[in-house]
Protein backbone atom coordinates (compact mmCIF):
# COMPACT_ATOMS: atom_id res chain seq x y z
CA UNK A 1 0.00 0.00 0.00
CA UNK A 2 0.80 3.55 -0.45
CA UNK A 3 0.72 4.33 3.47
CA UNK A 4 4.02 1.59 3.47
CA UNK A 5 6.25 5.00 2.26
CA UNK A 6 8.44 5.68 4.73
CA UNK A 7 8.49 9.97 4.63
CA UNK A 8 11.61 11.97 3.86
CA UNK A 9 13.53 13.88 6.59
CA UNK A 10 11.83 16.75 7.19
CA UNK A 11 13.47 20.16 7.05
CA UNK A 12 11.84 23.55 8.65
CA UNK A 13 12.95 26.81 7.50
CA UNK A 14 14.49 28.17 11.05
CA UNK A 15 14.07 32.40 11.33
CA UNK A 16 17.73 32.20 13.47
CA UNK A 17 19.29 30.63 11.41
CA UNK A 18 17.59 31.67 7.85
CA UNK A 19 17.86 28.45 6.48
CA UNK A 20 16.17 25.54 6.11
CA UNK A 21 17.38 22.53 8.48
CA UNK A 22 16.26 18.80 9.39
CA UNK A 23 13.80 18.71 12.15
CA UNK A 24 15.72 17.03 15.27
CA UNK A 25 13.28 16.83 18.03
CA UNK A 26 15.02 16.85 21.49
CA UNK A 27 12.98 13.84 22.48
CA UNK A 28 12.87 11.21 20.09
CA UNK A 29 9.33 10.63 19.43
CA UNK A 30 7.96 14.09 21.15
CA UNK A 31 7.74 17.81 19.94
CA UNK A 32 7.41 20.42 22.21
CA UNK A 33 6.02 23.52 19.67
CA UNK A 34 4.88 26.63 21.67
CA UNK A 35 2.71 29.73 19.05
CA UNK A 36 2.14 33.09 20.27
CA UNK A 37 -1.77 33.38 20.77
CA UNK A 38 -4.13 36.24 20.63
CA UNK A 39 -4.70 39.91 22.56
CA UNK A 40 -8.39 39.04 22.87
CA UNK A 41 -10.01 42.63 23.05
CA UNK A 42 -11.76 42.05 19.59
CA UNK A 43 -13.17 39.65 17.34
CA UNK A 44 -10.32 37.99 15.44
CA UNK A 45 -8.93 39.14 11.79
CA UNK A 46 -7.90 36.73 8.78
CA UNK A 47 -4.08 37.55 9.73
CA UNK A 48 -4.67 35.44 12.93
CA UNK A 49 -6.50 33.03 10.63
CA UNK A 50 -3.24 32.98 8.60
CA UNK A 51 -0.86 32.29 11.86
CA UNK A 52 -3.32 29.27 12.90
CA UNK A 53 -4.31 27.77 9.99
CA UNK A 54 -0.17 27.86 9.23
CA UNK A 55 0.53 26.05 12.35
CA UNK A 56 -2.56 23.90 12.85
CA UNK A 57 -0.91 22.34 9.13
CA UNK A 58 2.38 21.88 10.74
CA UNK A 59 0.59 20.21 13.98
CA UNK A 60 -1.07 17.86 12.10
CA UNK A 61 1.69 17.05 9.82
CA UNK A 62 3.48 16.42 13.07
CA UNK A 63 0.97 14.08 14.31
CA UNK A 64 0.64 12.59 10.81
CA UNK A 65 4.44 11.59 11.15
CA UNK A 66 4.03 9.84 14.21
CA UNK A 67 5.19 12.38 16.62
CA UNK A 68 3.39 13.25 20.35
CA UNK A 69 2.66 16.83 19.98
CA UNK A 70 2.87 19.00 23.03
CA UNK A 71 1.25 22.07 21.43
CA UNK A 72 0.96 25.44 23.90
CA UNK A 73 -0.90 28.37 22.85
CA UNK A 74 -1.31 31.60 24.80
CA UNK A 75 -4.18 34.14 25.17
CA UNK A 76 -2.51 37.34 26.67
CA UNK A 77 -5.54 38.02 28.70
CA UNK A 78 -3.79 41.47 30.32
CA UNK A 79 -2.80 44.23 27.79
CA UNK A 80 -3.29 47.88 28.12
CA UNK A 81 -5.99 47.10 24.69
CA UNK A 82 -7.94 45.31 26.26
CA UNK A 83 -8.15 47.45 29.30
CA UNK A 84 -9.03 50.50 27.26
CA UNK A 85 -11.77 48.32 25.57
CA UNK A 86 -13.20 46.86 29.35
CA UNK A 87 -13.53 50.63 30.44
CA UNK A 88 -15.04 51.69 27.33
CA UNK A 89 -17.48 48.97 27.32
CA UNK A 90 -18.31 49.27 30.85
CA UNK A 91 -17.41 46.02 31.74
CA UNK A 92 -14.21 44.15 33.76
CA UNK A 93 -11.13 43.18 31.59
CA UNK A 94 -11.75 39.56 32.77
CA UNK A 95 -15.40 39.42 31.02
CA UNK A 96 -14.35 41.38 27.87
CA UNK A 97 -11.28 38.90 27.41
CA UNK A 98 -13.17 35.84 28.22
CA UNK A 99 -16.25 36.64 25.75
CA UNK A 100 -12.87 37.28 22.56
CA UNK A 101 -11.51 34.13 23.75
CA UNK A 102 -14.91 32.29 23.70
CA UNK A 103 -15.36 33.88 20.21
CA UNK A 104 -11.88 32.93 18.94
CA UNK A 105 -12.61 29.37 19.52
CA UNK A 106 -15.43 29.43 17.43
CA UNK A 107 -13.78 30.65 14.69
CA UNK A 108 -10.72 28.35 15.09
CA UNK A 109 -13.25 25.34 15.29
CA UNK A 110 -14.87 26.63 12.11
CA UNK A 111 -11.66 26.55 10.91
CA UNK A 112 -10.91 23.34 12.06
CA UNK A 113 -7.91 24.11 13.86
CA UNK A 114 -7.32 21.10 16.24
CA UNK A 115 -7.62 22.54 19.73
CA UNK A 116 -3.98 22.76 21.38
CA UNK A 117 -2.88 20.86 24.07
CA UNK A 118 -2.52 23.59 26.18
CA UNK A 119 -4.13 27.24 26.46
CA UNK A 120 -2.89 28.90 29.19
CA UNK A 121 -3.93 32.29 30.21
CA UNK A 122 -1.07 35.18 31.19
CA UNK A 123 -3.52 35.66 34.36
CA UNK A 124 -3.07 32.38 35.56
CA UNK A 125 0.62 32.30 35.80
CA UNK A 126 1.66 35.26 37.11
CA UNK A 127 3.62 33.55 39.79
CA UNK A 128 5.39 31.83 37.27
CA UNK A 129 6.32 35.38 35.80
CA UNK A 130 7.50 36.92 39.30
CA UNK A 131 9.66 34.12 39.54
CA UNK A 132 10.63 34.60 36.48
CA UNK A 133 11.57 38.25 37.20
CA UNK A 134 13.03 37.77 40.52
CA UNK A 135 15.57 35.21 38.47
CA UNK A 136 16.44 37.95 35.75
CA UNK A 137 16.87 40.58 38.48
CA UNK A 138 19.27 38.35 40.14
CA UNK A 139 21.42 37.85 37.55
CA UNK A 140 21.71 41.52 37.15
CA UNK A 141 20.20 41.90 33.72
CA UNK A 142 16.88 43.74 34.93
CA UNK A 143 16.44 46.81 36.92
CA UNK A 144 13.47 48.32 39.05
CA UNK A 145 12.20 51.98 38.89
CA UNK A 146 9.58 53.31 40.56
CA UNK A 147 7.34 50.04 40.68
CA UNK A 148 8.33 49.00 36.81
CA UNK A 149 11.19 46.80 35.96
CA UNK A 150 13.40 46.76 32.80
CA UNK A 151 15.05 44.69 31.09
CA UNK A 152 18.61 45.95 30.48
CA UNK A 153 19.53 45.02 26.68
CA UNK A 154 23.14 46.71 27.34
CA UNK A 155 23.86 43.43 29.85
CA UNK A 156 22.91 40.70 27.54
CA UNK A 157 25.44 41.18 24.28
CA UNK A 158 23.03 38.72 22.45
CA UNK A 159 20.43 40.82 22.43
CA UNK A 160 19.17 41.15 18.34
CA UNK A 161 20.97 37.44 17.37
CA UNK A 162 17.13 36.43 16.27
CA UNK A 163 15.99 39.76 14.24
CA UNK A 164 19.48 40.59 13.77
CA UNK A 165 19.08 44.28 13.71
CA UNK A 166 21.43 46.92 14.59
CA UNK A 167 20.46 48.91 17.98
CA UNK A 168 19.70 51.65 16.26
CA UNK A 169 16.94 49.95 14.50
CA UNK A 170 15.13 49.33 17.66
CA UNK A 171 12.11 51.17 18.39
CA UNK A 172 11.79 52.73 21.44
CA UNK A 173 9.71 49.79 22.50
CA UNK A 174 6.60 48.38 21.02
CA UNK A 175 3.48 49.22 22.70
CA UNK A 176 4.47 51.47 25.08
CA UNK A 177 5.67 55.15 24.56
CA UNK A 178 9.58 56.14 25.66
CA UNK A 179 10.28 56.15 29.25
CA UNK A 180 13.23 58.99 30.11
CA UNK A 181 13.81 56.91 32.66
CA UNK A 182 15.08 53.74 30.89
CA UNK A 183 19.00 53.33 30.97
CA UNK A 184 18.30 52.60 27.31
CA UNK A 185 15.67 53.49 24.84
CA UNK A 186 15.59 49.96 23.76
CA UNK A 187 15.00 48.52 27.19
CA UNK A 188 11.83 46.79 27.44
CA UNK A 189 9.39 46.41 30.51
CA UNK A 190 9.34 42.80 32.60
CA UNK A 191 6.71 44.34 35.40
CA UNK A 192 5.05 47.79 34.94
CA UNK A 193 3.17 49.74 38.50
CA UNK A 194 -0.29 49.52 38.74
CA UNK A 195 -2.14 52.32 37.68
CA UNK A 196 -5.59 53.82 39.10
CA UNK A 197 -8.57 51.43 37.25
CA UNK A 198 -6.16 48.91 36.23
CA UNK A 199 -5.78 45.17 37.38
CA UNK A 200 -2.78 44.42 39.72
CA UNK A 201 -1.28 41.86 41.60
CA UNK A 202 1.11 42.22 44.53
CA UNK A 203 5.12 41.67 43.60
CA UNK A 204 8.15 42.10 45.39
CA UNK A 205 7.87 45.88 42.91
CA UNK A 206 4.98 46.57 44.55
CA UNK A 207 1.64 46.22 42.75
CA UNK A 208 1.52 46.02 39.22
CA UNK A 209 1.04 43.30 36.27
CA UNK A 210 3.28 41.76 33.33
CA UNK A 211 4.70 43.61 30.19
CA UNK A 212 3.83 42.25 27.26
CA UNK A 213 6.91 39.76 26.35
CA UNK A 214 7.64 37.99 29.69
CA UNK A 215 4.85 35.83 29.46
CA UNK A 216 5.87 33.83 26.71
CA UNK A 217 9.19 33.17 28.50
CA UNK A 218 7.46 31.73 31.69
CA UNK A 219 4.75 30.13 30.05
CA UNK A 220 6.64 28.29 27.68
CA UNK A 221 8.93 27.19 29.90
CA UNK A 222 6.36 26.18 32.44
CA UNK A 223 4.68 23.55 30.03
CA UNK A 224 8.06 22.72 27.58
CA UNK A 225 11.07 23.20 29.50
CA UNK A 226 13.74 25.53 28.71
CA UNK A 227 14.48 24.05 26.29
CA UNK A 228 11.78 23.05 23.14
CA UNK A 229 11.67 22.38 19.80
CA UNK A 230 9.71 25.08 17.71
CA UNK A 231 8.71 28.44 18.58
CA UNK A 232 6.32 30.00 16.07
CA UNK A 233 4.34 33.10 15.28
CA UNK A 234 3.73 36.00 12.64
CA UNK A 235 6.79 37.06 11.15
CA UNK A 236 5.88 40.93 12.81
CA UNK A 237 6.51 38.89 16.27
CA UNK A 238 10.06 38.29 15.31
CA UNK A 239 11.37 41.95 16.38
CA UNK A 240 10.58 42.84 19.13
CA UNK A 241 8.67 40.06 20.90
CA UNK A 242 10.34 37.09 20.02
CA UNK A 243 13.76 38.95 20.63
CA UNK A 244 12.81 39.97 23.80
CA UNK A 245 11.46 36.51 25.32
CA UNK A 246 14.67 34.98 23.85
CA UNK A 247 16.63 37.63 25.87
CA UNK A 248 14.12 37.10 29.29
CA UNK A 249 14.93 33.88 29.08
CA UNK A 250 18.56 33.20 28.37
CA UNK A 251 19.46 35.76 30.81
CA UNK A 252 17.25 33.79 33.62
CA UNK A 253 18.58 30.33 33.08
CA UNK A 254 21.53 30.70 29.97
CA UNK A 255 20.41 26.70 29.44
CA UNK A 256 17.22 28.63 27.40
CA UNK A 257 17.10 27.44 23.50
CA UNK A 258 14.42 26.90 21.09
CA UNK A 259 15.88 24.42 18.17
CA UNK A 260 13.69 26.07 15.73
CA UNK A 261 12.30 29.55 15.33
CA UNK A 262 9.07 29.85 13.05
CA UNK A 263 7.62 32.23 11.59
CA UNK A 264 4.29 32.97 9.08
CA UNK A 265 4.05 35.59 6.81
CA UNK A 266 1.13 38.24 6.62
CA UNK A 267 -2.03 39.10 4.81
CA UNK A 268 -2.11 42.09 3.44
CA UNK A 269 -4.52 44.18 2.02
CA UNK A 270 -3.82 46.83 -0.71
CA UNK A 271 0.12 45.68 -0.36
CA UNK A 272 -0.68 46.86 3.20
CA UNK A 273 -0.34 44.45 6.40
CA UNK A 274 -3.95 43.07 7.74
CA UNK A 275 -4.13 44.93 11.24
CA UNK A 276 -6.70 45.78 13.76
CA UNK A 277 -4.37 48.96 14.42
CA UNK A 278 -4.22 50.47 11.14
CA UNK A 279 -8.48 49.28 10.26
CA UNK A 280 -7.26 47.87 6.89
CA UNK A 281 -8.50 44.46 8.52
CA UNK A 282 -11.40 42.03 7.43
CA UNK A 283 -12.26 39.53 10.61
CA UNK A 284 -12.74 35.69 10.54
CA UNK A 285 -16.35 36.44 10.80
CA UNK A 286 -16.80 38.89 8.10
CA UNK A 287 -15.32 36.33 5.04
CA UNK A 288 -16.96 32.74 6.53
CA UNK A 289 -20.08 34.97 6.04
CA UNK A 290 -19.85 34.91 2.62
CA UNK A 291 -17.41 32.16 1.70
CA UNK A 292 -17.03 28.34 3.59
CA UNK A 293 -14.66 27.97 6.39
CA UNK A 294 -13.25 25.63 4.17
CA UNK A 295 -12.74 27.90 1.54
CA UNK A 296 -11.10 30.56 3.39
CA UNK A 297 -8.64 27.50 5.25
CA UNK A 298 -7.99 26.86 1.11
CA UNK A 299 -7.21 30.29 0.32
CA UNK A 300 -5.30 30.50 2.76
CA UNK A 301 -2.92 27.34 2.70
CA UNK A 302 -3.05 28.38 -1.33
CA UNK A 303 0.33 30.56 -0.16
CA UNK A 304 3.05 29.16 1.53
CA UNK A 305 3.22 29.75 4.71
CA UNK A 306 6.80 31.93 5.00
CA UNK A 307 5.03 34.28 2.32
CA UNK A 308 2.65 36.96 2.17
CA UNK A 309 -0.86 36.20 1.06
CA UNK A 310 -2.51 38.94 -0.75
CA UNK A 311 -6.00 38.83 -0.07
CA UNK A 312 -8.51 39.62 -2.75
CA UNK A 313 -12.34 38.98 -3.38
CA UNK A 314 -11.53 36.53 -6.31
CA UNK A 315 -8.66 34.88 -4.52
CA UNK A 316 -11.46 33.74 -2.41
CA UNK A 317 -14.03 33.06 -5.13
CA UNK A 318 -11.43 30.82 -7.16
CA UNK A 319 -10.43 28.51 -3.57
CA UNK A 320 -14.89 28.39 -2.86
CA UNK A 321 -14.50 26.98 -6.51
CA UNK A 322 -11.37 24.99 -6.13
CA UNK A 323 -13.13 23.22 -2.65
CA UNK A 324 -16.73 23.09 -4.25
CA UNK A 325 -15.13 20.88 -7.35
CA UNK A 326 -13.03 18.61 -4.60
CA UNK A 327 -16.56 17.84 -2.45
CA UNK A 328 -18.69 17.58 -5.88
CA UNK A 329 -16.10 15.11 -7.21
CA UNK A 330 -16.43 13.36 -3.61
CA UNK A 331 -20.18 13.51 -3.91
CA UNK A 332 -20.40 12.40 -6.74
CA UNK A 333 -18.13 9.25 -5.75
CA UNK A 334 -19.84 8.78 -2.74
CA UNK A 335 -23.31 7.97 -4.25
CA UNK A 336 -21.47 5.67 -7.19
CA UNK A 337 -19.68 3.78 -4.87
CA UNK A 338 -22.45 3.33 -2.07
CA UNK A 339 -23.88 0.71 -4.51
CA UNK A 340 -21.08 -1.44 -4.54
CA UNK A 341 -19.41 -1.19 -1.13
CA UNK A 342 -20.97 -4.22 0.53
CA UNK A 343 -20.21 -6.27 -2.45
CA UNK A 344 -16.18 -6.93 -1.71
CA UNK A 345 -15.02 -7.01 -4.89
CA UNK A 346 -11.52 -8.98 -4.21
CA UNK A 347 -9.60 -7.82 -7.77
CA UNK A 348 -6.82 -5.72 -7.55
CA UNK A 349 -6.90 -1.96 -7.91
CA UNK A 350 -5.59 -1.38 -12.05
CA UNK A 351 -2.47 -0.98 -12.70
CA UNK A 352 -2.68 3.17 -14.16
CA UNK A 353 -4.97 3.86 -10.82
CA UNK A 354 -2.53 2.28 -8.37
CA UNK A 355 0.43 4.11 -9.99
CA UNK A 356 -1.47 7.34 -9.60
CA UNK A 357 -1.96 6.71 -6.09
CA UNK A 358 1.28 5.94 -5.42
CA UNK A 359 2.91 9.06 -6.94
CA UNK A 360 0.60 11.26 -5.11
CA UNK A 361 0.79 9.71 -1.81
CA UNK A 362 5.12 9.77 -2.47
CA UNK A 363 4.54 13.68 -3.69
CA UNK A 364 2.73 14.64 -1.06
CA UNK A 365 5.09 13.64 1.71
CA UNK A 366 7.92 15.25 -0.46
CA UNK A 367 6.32 18.61 -0.74
CA UNK A 368 5.08 18.38 2.92
CA UNK A 369 8.38 17.19 4.11
CA UNK A 370 9.78 20.28 2.44
CA UNK A 371 9.31 22.98 5.28
CA UNK A 372 5.06 22.34 4.37
CA UNK A 373 4.71 23.33 0.45
CA UNK A 374 1.19 23.28 0.68
CA UNK A 375 0.80 25.12 -2.54
CA UNK A 376 2.31 22.20 -4.50
CA UNK A 377 -0.09 19.38 -2.62
CA UNK A 378 -2.89 21.73 -3.01
CA UNK A 379 -2.56 21.46 -6.66
CA UNK A 380 -1.32 18.01 -6.65
CA UNK A 381 -4.69 17.11 -6.08
CA UNK A 382 -5.99 18.20 -9.20
CA UNK A 383 -4.70 14.60 -11.07
CA UNK A 384 -6.35 12.56 -8.88
CA UNK A 385 -9.87 14.37 -9.19
CA UNK A 386 -9.58 14.00 -12.91
CA UNK A 387 -8.81 10.41 -12.67
CA UNK A 388 -12.33 10.12 -9.91
CA UNK A 389 -14.80 11.85 -12.75
CA UNK A 390 -13.02 10.12 -15.59
CA UNK A 391 -13.93 6.66 -14.11
CA UNK A 392 -16.95 7.87 -12.82
CA UNK A 393 -17.34 9.13 -16.62
CA UNK A 394 -16.03 5.65 -17.85
CA UNK A 395 -18.70 3.63 -15.22
CA UNK A 396 -21.21 5.35 -16.56
CA UNK A 397 -20.66 4.65 -20.19
CA UNK A 398 -19.88 1.21 -19.47
CA UNK A 399 -22.56 0.09 -17.12
CA UNK A 400 -24.94 2.01 -20.48
CA UNK A 401 -23.15 -0.36 -22.59
CA UNK A 402 -23.81 -3.56 -20.98
CA UNK A 403 -27.33 -2.87 -20.37
CA UNK A 404 -27.67 -2.11 -23.96
CA UNK A 405 -26.33 -5.58 -24.56
CA UNK A 406 -28.68 -7.41 -22.49
CA UNK A 407 -31.20 -6.74 -24.89
CA UNK A 408 -29.06 -8.29 -28.26
CA UNK A 409 -29.13 -11.66 -29.02
CA UNK A 410 -27.46 -14.24 -26.66
CA UNK A 411 -24.59 -15.11 -29.96
CA UNK A 412 -23.72 -10.79 -30.11
CA UNK A 413 -23.84 -10.63 -26.30
CA UNK A 414 -21.21 -13.57 -26.38
CA UNK A 415 -19.36 -11.78 -29.77
CA UNK A 416 -18.85 -8.71 -27.63
CA UNK A 417 -18.10 -9.63 -24.28
CA UNK A 418 -15.26 -11.61 -25.99
CA UNK A 419 -13.66 -8.40 -27.81
CA UNK A 420 -13.87 -6.74 -24.73
CA UNK A 421 -11.38 -9.15 -22.01
CA UNK A 422 -8.78 -6.50 -22.65
CA UNK A 423 -11.05 -3.47 -21.72
CA UNK A 424 -11.94 -2.32 -18.26
CA UNK A 425 -14.84 -4.31 -16.75
CA UNK A 426 -16.83 -2.53 -13.78
CA UNK A 427 -15.31 -3.94 -11.14
CA UNK A 428 -12.17 -2.41 -12.18
CA UNK A 429 -13.58 1.40 -12.26
CA UNK A 430 -14.94 0.29 -8.53
CA UNK A 431 -11.84 -0.36 -7.72
CA UNK A 432 -9.97 2.31 -9.25
CA UNK A 433 -12.62 5.04 -7.50
CA UNK A 434 -12.23 3.23 -3.86
CA UNK A 435 -8.63 3.27 -3.93
CA UNK A 436 -8.78 7.33 -5.66
CA UNK A 437 -11.55 8.30 -3.08
CA UNK A 438 -9.91 6.45 0.10
CA UNK A 439 -5.82 8.85 -1.17
CA UNK A 440 -7.91 12.12 -1.41
CA UNK A 441 -10.06 11.74 1.22
CA UNK A 442 -6.82 10.87 3.51
CA UNK A 443 -4.93 13.74 2.43
CA UNK A 444 -7.42 16.25 3.20
CA UNK A 445 -7.87 14.67 6.57
CA UNK A 446 -4.10 15.63 7.39
CA UNK A 447 -4.11 18.89 5.82
CA UNK A 448 -7.85 19.83 8.03
CA UNK A 449 -9.90 19.92 4.83
CA UNK A 450 -12.43 17.21 4.94
CA UNK A 451 -15.65 19.09 5.83
CA UNK A 452 -16.93 18.36 10.01
CA UNK A 453 -20.51 18.08 8.14
CA UNK A 454 -21.54 15.39 5.34
CA UNK A 455 -20.45 16.13 1.40
CA UNK A 456 -24.09 16.92 0.77
CA UNK A 457 -24.17 19.39 3.51
CA UNK A 458 -21.06 21.02 2.73
CA UNK A 459 -22.13 21.62 -1.33
CA UNK A 460 -25.41 23.15 0.09
CA UNK A 461 -23.39 25.47 2.36
CA UNK A 462 -21.07 26.64 -0.26
CA UNK A 463 -24.34 27.16 -2.61
CA UNK A 464 -26.17 29.41 -0.02
CA UNK A 465 -23.04 31.15 0.15
CA UNK A 466 -22.55 32.03 -3.40
CA UNK A 467 -26.25 32.94 -3.88
CA UNK A 468 -25.65 35.42 -0.93
CA UNK A 469 -22.67 37.01 -2.46
CA UNK A 470 -24.97 36.98 -5.70
CA UNK A 471 -27.45 38.87 -3.22
CA UNK A 472 -30.18 36.52 -5.00
CA UNK A 473 -32.64 34.15 -3.06
CA UNK A 474 -32.83 30.29 -4.50
CA UNK A 475 -36.50 31.54 -5.33
CA UNK A 476 -35.47 34.57 -7.20
CA UNK A 477 -32.82 32.38 -8.98
CA UNK A 478 -35.52 29.84 -10.04
CA UNK A 479 -36.92 32.50 -11.51
CA UNK A 480 -34.15 33.75 -13.70
CA UNK A 481 -34.01 29.71 -14.80
CA UNK A 482 -37.44 29.53 -15.49
CA UNK A 483 -37.53 32.90 -17.67
CA UNK A 484 -34.90 31.63 -19.44
CA UNK A 485 -36.37 27.77 -20.24
CA UNK A 486 -39.18 30.37 -21.78
CA UNK A 487 -36.99 32.03 -23.92
CA UNK A 488 -35.27 28.94 -24.97
CA UNK A 489 -38.54 27.10 -26.03
CA UNK A 490 -39.23 30.30 -27.52
CA UNK A 491 -35.82 30.40 -29.34
CA UNK A 492 -35.26 33.77 -28.01
CA UNK A 493 -31.69 33.62 -27.68
CA UNK A 494 -30.37 37.01 -26.92
CA UNK A 495 -32.86 36.69 -23.83
CA UNK A 496 -31.88 33.30 -22.78
CA UNK A 497 -27.79 33.65 -23.65
CA UNK A 498 -28.15 37.19 -21.33
CA UNK A 499 -29.90 35.33 -18.46
CA UNK A 500 -27.16 33.25 -18.31
CA UNK A 501 -24.00 35.61 -18.72
CA UNK A 502 -26.10 37.52 -16.10
CA UNK A 503 -25.84 35.14 -13.52
CA UNK A 504 -22.16 34.05 -14.74
CA UNK A 505 -20.97 37.39 -13.43
CA UNK A 506 -22.70 36.90 -10.01
CA UNK A 507 -20.78 33.60 -9.73
CA UNK A 508 -23.50 31.47 -10.62
CA UNK A 509 -22.97 28.76 -13.62
CA UNK A 510 -25.71 27.33 -15.42
CA UNK A 511 -25.52 23.82 -16.90
CA UNK A 512 -28.19 22.12 -19.69
CA UNK A 513 -29.12 18.65 -18.63
CA UNK A 514 -31.26 15.92 -19.85
CA UNK A 515 -33.23 15.98 -16.93
CA UNK A 516 -33.51 20.13 -16.86
CA UNK A 517 -30.76 23.23 -16.15
CA UNK A 518 -29.17 22.67 -13.13
CA UNK A 519 -26.92 25.51 -11.42
CA UNK A 520 -23.52 25.27 -9.42
CA UNK A 521 -21.21 28.18 -7.84
CA UNK A 522 -18.31 29.60 -10.17
CA UNK A 523 -15.48 32.13 -10.13
CA UNK A 524 -17.87 35.07 -11.52
CA UNK A 525 -17.01 36.08 -14.80
CA UNK A 526 -16.79 39.33 -16.44
CA UNK A 527 -17.82 39.41 -19.61
CA UNK A 528 -17.34 42.75 -22.42
CA UNK A 529 -21.00 43.83 -22.36
CA UNK A 530 -19.90 44.41 -18.26
CA UNK A 531 -16.63 45.90 -18.94
CA UNK A 532 -18.02 48.13 -21.14
CA UNK A 533 -21.15 49.13 -18.40
CA UNK A 534 -17.72 49.88 -15.78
Amino acid sequence: MAEAKAAPQLELFNSMTKKKEPFQPRVEGKVGMYVCGITPYDFSHIGHARAYVAFDVLYRYLQFLGYEVQYVRNFTDIDDKIIKRANEAGETVTSLSSRFINEFLLDMAELQCLPPTREPRVTEHIEHIIELITKIMENGKAYAIEGDVYFSVDSFPEYRRLSGRKLDHNLAGARVAFDTRKRNPADFALWKAAKDGEPFWDSPWGRGRPGWHIECSAMSAHYLGHVFDIHGGGKDLIFPHHENELAQSRAAYPESEVKCWLHNGFVNKDDRKMAKSDKNFFTIRDIIDLYHPMALRFFLMRTHYRSDVNHSDKALEIASDRVYYIYQTLYDCEEVLSIYREEGISIPVPAEEQNLVDRHHSAFLEYMSDDLKTTDVLDGFMDLLKAINSNLTDLKKLQQKLEQQKKKQQQQKKQQQKQQKSQKQPEDHIQALISLETELKNKLSILGLMPPSSLAEALKQLKGQALKRAKLTEEQLDEQIEKRNVARKNKQIEISDGIRKNLATKGIALMDEPTGTVWRPCEPELFEERRVMI
